[in-house]
């Protein structure tokens, strides 16, 4: 029998009855399931599996401006408005306001 040692952990009672359940359903008790993990990480050399945060919807958010950005960056390529200085848009902006509020008073006037 190989030397063995005894390992002590706290952990949240619910968890453990929740492991317990379903490793006995597996064939296996919590200890051989410990056992198992500790053998494939030293044997990996790393953690057997993908560590992740939860998914609070932040990361989707980042990623879905990500791709906003990137589609209003390829949409001023495809207009030639890319090299436009702040000033040039600003410019545009107003002709545009001026040309629309004229266009309603010439309107508003037949």
């Amino acid at each position: 029998m190989a030397d063995t040692t005894n390992l002590s952990i706290r952990i949240d009672r619910g968890l453990k009855d929740e492991a317990d359940r379903m490793f006995s359903a597996l064939g296996m008790n919590l200890t051989t399931a410990i056992t198992v993990f500790v053998k494939q990480a030293v044997m990996q050399r790393r953690i057997p599996f993908e560590i992740t945060l939860p998914n609070d919807g932040k990361e989707a958010s980042r990623q879905a401006a990500i791709e906003a950005t990137e589609r209003i960056w390829q949409n001023s390529i495809k207009n030639g408005t890319d090299n436009m200085t702040l000033d040039e848009i600003n410019s545009e902006i107003s002709a545009a306001r001026r040309e629309r509020r004229e266009r309603r008073q010439s309107e508003a006037s037949v």
